[in-house]
């Protein structure tokens, strides 16, 4: 039988000094006073005299060290906790990337080897750490970042655990001492540390880990074979033809995402299973341009009746509202078949709130 894979717990921080380390320390010594074999692998205490205390009573596994470029450098000792075999090794700063002479890069390589020898691990990282917001975090401190650790790595956390602190608070934090050295105090507010960098990057994170909860609902949910829609927040789809009532249509669902506080857009277009083309590729272009300029997501699925095929999508995406338009047809067609898409969408719609919109196009 093979060794279970440890758990990996993940302390997210909105910014640098909210706390992460000494929510980790005393994640530890919580669960050493329940019995459980911890260590403390690697903490990063930044000579913070609060944080340091949290060390207190826990074992202190020794580290490595490492010569590089004329510097010796203290590693995390990952052989060393590898043979003492821990139930959970805190380690922190899960971006690291270790000095060479080691056999892994990067630090989060060091625990996934932990993971995999089945020893949980309770970790750290920055909101401003995770690859795919690497670019965003630049241009909005100014401040590039050379560590980043996917974003894979983190969502494949068994828990995460978001570290946030209002942006004044932080500052206050920061101008008592109780996060850099005196003498670097000043620059940091002034630079890094200015209330827009620090809001728009708790906005970051609490985005962030709204988009992992999210994932774990959509798997939950697939997993345990659940078709209702649950309202964790509103999901609006909208229902593309490539007509030219999109662009109408886009903007109704957008006003209605964005009056429910992280509202999510996504747009759907219905292609025919026979591959023949029944809408303006140039014009679905257009619309799935201004889709994403509002920061929605576009999709295209494929099957012969609308109705059912936009309401599966809407379903599998646990949306709760639907906004489609009247109908562009003739009055001559609609009265020798009354039925169309709309009707026959508002009756299978079940749970989900159907908008039909009328515009210029409409028959």
């Amino acid at each position: 039988m093979g060794v279970r894979p440890g758990k990996l717990k993940v302390f997210l921080g909105a910014a640098p000094g909210v706390g992460k380390t000494y929510r980790m320390l005393d994640e530890g010594r919580r669960r050493a006073r329940r019995g459980t074999d911890v260590v403390v692998a690697y903490a990063e205490c930044h000579a913070r005299p609060h944080t340091e205390e949290k060390l207190e009573g826990l074992e202190i596994l020794p580290r490595t060290h490492r010569e590089y470029r004329g510097g010796t450098f203290s590693e995390l000792d990952l052989d060393g906790v590898l043979a003492r075999h821990p139930e959970v090794a805190l380690v922190d700063e899960l971006p690291h990337t270790n000095v060479p002479g080691g056999r892994n890069a990067k630090r989060w390589q060091d625990i996934e080897e932990l993971l995999a020898a089945g020893i949980d691990v309770v970790t750290t990282v920055n909101v401003q750490h995770l690859e795919s917001l690497n670019d965003v975090v630049e241009k909005i401190t100014g401040v590039p970042q050379r560590e980043t650790v996917p974003d894979d790595v983190v969502r494949r956390a068994h828990q995460i655990e978001l570290v946030d602190m209002p942006a004044e608070a932080l500052r206050r934090r920061m101008a008592h001492g109780n996060i850099y050295q005196p003498e670097k105090v000043d620059a940091a507010l002034a630079h890094y540390f200015r209330v827009g960098n620090l809001t728009a990057l708790r906005e970051l994170a609490l985005l962030w880990v709204a988009g992992r909860v999210d994932e774990t609902l959509q798997k939950y949910r697939s997993d345990h074979g659940i078709g209702t829609v649950w309202e964790t927040r509103e999901r609006v789809v909208v229902a593309l033809t490539g007509g030219p009532e999109g662009e109408t249509l886009i903007r109704r669902a957008e006003r209605i995402a964005d009056r429910s506080s992280g509202g999510d857009l996504l747009a759907v277009h219905v292609a025919r299973s026979d591959g023949l083309a029944d809408a303006s590729p140039a014009a679905l272009a257009k619309q799935r341009a201004l889709v994403e300029s509002l920061g929605g997501s576009y999709h295209s699925v494929v099957g012969d009746h609308v109705p059912t095929a936009l309401l599966d999508f809407a379903r599998a995406e646990n949306a709760t509202q639907l906004v489609l338009g009247t109908s562009r047809r003739s009055w001559l067609s609609r009265l020798l078949a009354p039925r169309g898409i709309g009707e026959d969408t508002v009756e299978l719609s079940g749970d989900i709130d159907v908008h039909m919109v009328t515009h210029e196009g409409a028959g």
